[in-house]
């Protein structure tokens, strides 16, 4: 498809902020414990995606896949007892692209102290057809000043992993035309 093909798609309306926006909430037991005692990260990780993609599928209104995920922060340890609260919503959107900004909060579950951060990620989800290719996502709709600020932000992580990714490219094809093999 041409680029003046795509000029010429019908437009998506678009989808605010709050249409997708997800919490899964999860109290951590013994099993999800690592050799310190705390929550293991990936633990953490897995309900991570796990939002990420709910709230990825839901903007898009059908299948997304993880792309990527960056920035993922780990703040505070997570321990056994505490209810975790994973908070995601989409924050920038490409033609076939999303990025889910994702915070993780923890509480004890018998106090009631209010909850706190313990983490937070960006993740990049690619919206795919039956067959697995990518397919178009509705502009995501910022509805507050925060809102914005995230989708402001999100451009800027956007421009960043795409110069990464072109230094790599170039570095790669620079050692390939000097005889090294990687």
């Amino acid at each position: 498809m041409t680029n003046q093909d795509r000029t010429q798609e019908p437009a998506i309306p678009g989808k605010p902020t709050s249409a997708s926006r997800t919490t899964l909430s999860h109290i951590m037991t013994a099993s999800d414990t690592n050799l310190l005692g705390t929550v293991h990260g990936g633990v953490i990780m897995k309900l991570v995606d796990d939002v990420a993609g709910a709230v990825a599928g839901r903007h898009s209104g059908g299948p997304a896949v993880t792309a990527s995920m960056d920035e993922m922060a780990f703040l505070e340890p997570v321990k056994v007892g505490d209810l975790v609260h994973v908070k995601a919503q989409v924050n920038w959107t490409g033609r076939s692209s999303m990025e889910v900004g994702v915070r993780v909060l923890a509480e004890r579950w018998n106090e009631a102290a209010p909850a706190v951060q313990v983490g937070s990620a960006y993740l990049v989800f690619a919206a795919v057809d039956e067959n697995g290719k990518p397919r178009r996502v509705p502009p995501v709709v910022p509805e507050t000043e925060k809102d914005r600020r995230r989708y402001q932000e999100a451009q800027i992580r956007r421009t960043h992993r795409l110069a990464r990714r072109r230094a790599i490219m170039e570095l790669r094809e620079k050692r390939a035309a000097e005889g090294f093999e990687d």
